[in-house]
């Protein structure tokens, strides 16, 4: 067996019990909202945020996980590579993690696609990613990084932007979900 096989993964981490206890709503019949973000596409994260903002707007708990392409965009600003070995760094290379910078899924052309939206949400007076970013923290939604993501990519907790909790693991993520008055999305 590799050295690999035989770490124990961040899916197999427990709860911590401070954390089982902040999951526990004061008020039983207050509405939740888990988002499982995975995608660093432009249309992706901008439909997170708006659904994020939403649910903080109408009162609900409303919290996101971001996992695999999903980390990339809340990398902070000036960082340009992370990572340690050269694949962590061929990846953050290829796939340049920063708000500014998500792509389009479709219709990307060079940057081309994603100017071009963004030119449009300015002329409709349309939110912009960061903006609707800086809403949800200040509205209190909570952001917590996968912390398996974060090891596979070379991504380390000073790598990303403000306001975001400690990384966890499925388990954390999992108890979050199943947590009375909760809905999850996966996007």
């Amino acid at each position: 067996m590799t050295a690999i096989a035989e770490r124990p993964t961040s899916a197999e981490t427990p709860v911590p019990s401070e954390f089982a206890q902040a999951l526990t709503p004061s008020d039983p019949a207050t509405k939740q909202l888990v988002i499982i973000a995975a995608h660093n596409d432009l249309e992706s994260l901008w439909a997170t945020l708006i659904l994020l903002n939403t649910s903080a707007a109408t009162g609900m708990r409303t919290y996101v996980f971001t996992t695999f392409w999903g980390v990339l965009p809340f990398v902070r600003d000036g960082v340009r590579i992370t990572g340690e070995g050269w694949m962590q760094k061929m990846l953050a290379f290829m796939q340049r993690p920063g708000i500014d910078h998500a792509k389009l899924s479709k219709m990307n052309f060079m940057g081309m696609g994603p100017w071009m939206i963004r030119r449009l949400a300015k002329h409709y007076n349309d939110t912009l990613p960061r903006e609707l970013l800086t809403t949800a923290k200040e509205m209190g939604v909570t952001f917590y990084p996968c912390q398996m993501s974060m090891e596979l990519f070379g991504i380390k907790a000073e790598n990303l932007m403000d306001g975001f909790e400690a990384p966890v693991g499925a388990t954390t993520v999992l108890e979050l979900m199943t947590q009375p008055n909760t809905a999850s999305l996966f996007i």
